[in-house]
């Protein structure tokens, strides 16, 4: 199950373009803006740190927990076995009280795409050819024409989100 009218937007890029910079850059102009940000980061392979060993959530795991949260008065962490990749869209089900989801990553996915680009790691965007390709964030010359954003222009690229999915205000 999904939910559909949520926005949901990939950010994407090869290892070391600057994904994560410009989601800790963008993320607190968009709750400036009031919105609740959810946001979703793909490993492609499990990841070490996911449970830390010799805590309990851990020791429930390994004792053979499918599924395993961890509540607290201001979190909940949710560790759970599954049995194929997750698409962006599938995982929205958890994120169903957010006005906005950034998933970091997933560029094959069917999802609206942001490409953070730098021309020292490749010679042309990733996903130039993806038609859904939302934006370019560069400092580089390229030849796409759609709309382009310097790496730190974190508000401007929240007012182009606000504005591209009819978000408040």
């Amino acid at each position: 199950m999904h939910t559909p009218s949520i926005p949901l937007v990939s950010i994407v890029g090869l290892s070391g373009s600057g994904k994560t910079t410009l989601l800790t850059g963008l993320i607190p102009e968009l709750r400036r803006a009031g919105l609740r940000v959810g946001t979703i980061k793909h490993h492609g392979h499990a990841p070490d740190d996911m449970d830390t060993p010799g805590k309990d959530t851990w020791q429930h795991r390994r004792a053979g927990a499918a599924c395993t949260i961890l509540s607290s008065p201001t979190q909940i962490g949710v560790i759970r076995d599954v049995d194929h990749d997750s698409s962006p869209q599938e995982l929205l089900a958890w994120m169903e009280d957010m006005d906005l989801v950034l998933a970091e990553g997933f560029k094959r996915s069917s999802t609206p795409k942001i490409e953070v680009y730098r021309s020292e790691i490749a010679e042309r965007p990733v996903c130039l050819h993806d038609p859904l390709l939302l934006a370019l964030v560069t400092e580089a010359d390229t030849s796409w024409d759609g709309p382009r954003f310097s790496p730190t222009d974190f508000a401007g690229l929240a007012r182009f989100l606000l504005r591209r999915f009819h978000l408040a205000p």
